[in-house]
């Protein structure tokens, strides 16, 4: 078992990157580490390239995603954790890999369409073919498993689609005359529960790092008063919760705010109801600033206490760094040499 997935350093980490893709990092660490497999873990700083932005940034919110997730529960003595820039092996199978893909796979992209919007043509080339740099990424490394939400399913089936179509052009034969492929087709792992966290000022909008609202999201580097403040701020209705899940149907902020307590306290939305429904927000609004700062306190505690100390998150970088250049330099080599070029 090898699981591969990358986060992107841009803007501050918050809740939902928490809930929806970080806490399932680490357990996919101690999963893997448990059954003798590896788990690596990369910021996908060279994904970063394919949007205008700040080299000086960049570099600090690199530095600062290293201290989130270590502090998260990542532990780089489990999983490998390492950004991008470091490992040239991935530029350098997404360029090998160029030659597979396809210009209409890459066109069909939904995210391409996104936010590309109808200024196709002003975009960078980097924003086009980046999904074939996500299929390097987890292809280097022989994934066997990718963690994807529903917006990434359309990129890891792509990464199949391109190895597969490798595989079939130019594998070697083994001795009795069969294919000898040259890379794994990775299987998604789809959480079981998927925490989807909107945004606190518009519950029809996901939590996003870019929304310019500070007061839209948690930042997992919020103090206790700021987040408490967030979270009384919060856009809701006037009605009290109902005591049944079909109550919230039609009321995206509610639905949300029971969302994140039931993610937090590692319980059902039905759970939450049962004990909340016919409550006003004024009440509930407390007990989830409560349970907040309870789970996320000592997460920023030791963000704090992390994130100047250059010198051991660059430390941690390097070291994840050489591991995975050790674990991809396989896959390179072979690929060098079934599409028959010369490497020393």
């Amino acid at each position: 078992m090898r699981v591969v997935s990358g986060i992107q350093p841009t803007g501050k980490p918050h809740l939902g990157n928490y809930l929806g893709a970080i806490r399932n990092y680490v357990a996919l660490q101690d999963d893997a580490h448990a059954k003798g497999g590896e788990c690596l873990i990369f910021i996908a700083d060279l994904h970063a390239l394919s949007m205008p932005h700040d080299p000086a940034e960049l570099r600090a919110s690199t530095l600062e995603l290293v201290a989130t997730l270590v502090a998260c529960g990542l532990d780089p003595d489990k999983a490998i954790l390492f950004n991008q820039a470091q490992v040239p092996l991935h530029p350098e199978l997404q360029w090998l890999l160029n030659g597979t893909a396809r210009m209409g796979w890459l066109n069909r992209m939904t995210q391409w369409k996104d936010k590309a919007g109808k200024n196709r043509e002003g975009q960078s080339v980097a924003l086009f073919t980046y999904p074939v740099l996500q299929a390097a990424d987890v292809l280097l490394y022989q994934a066997t498993h990718v963690p994807v939400g529903e917006d990434q399913k359309q990129h890891l089936e792509l990464a199949r689609d391109i190895a597969q179509k490798f595989n079939n052009d130019f594998a070697p034969k083994n001795p009795d005359g069969s294919d000898a492929p040259i890379f794994t087709l990775p299987d998604p792992i789809i959480p079981k529960e998927a925490a989807r966290i909107m945004s606190l000022r518009d519950g029809s909008a996901k939590m996003s790092k870019s929304d310019p609202s500070d007061m839209s999201r948690i930042n997992l580097s919020d103090d206790a008063d700021t987040m408490a403040q967030k979270i009384k701020k919060a856009k809701t209705d006037p009605e009290p919760l109902p005591s049944e899940e079909a109550g919230l149907a039609d009321r995206a902020e509610a639905k949300n705010l029971v969302g994140i307590y039931a993610a937090l306290a590692g319980q059902s939305q039905a759970e939450v109801l049962a004990q909340y429904g016919g409550q006003g927000f004024g009440s509930f609004k407390p007990a989830l600033a409560d349970l907040l700062v309870a789970k996320l306190g000592p997460i920023r505690d030791q963000f704090v206490a992390l994130k100047d100390d250059h010198e051991a998150l660059d430390a941690i970088l390097a070291r994840g760094a050489a591991k995975a250049r050790e674990r991809g330099a396989p896959t390179l080599a072979a690929v060098y040499s079934a599409l028959g070029l010369v490497r020393h």
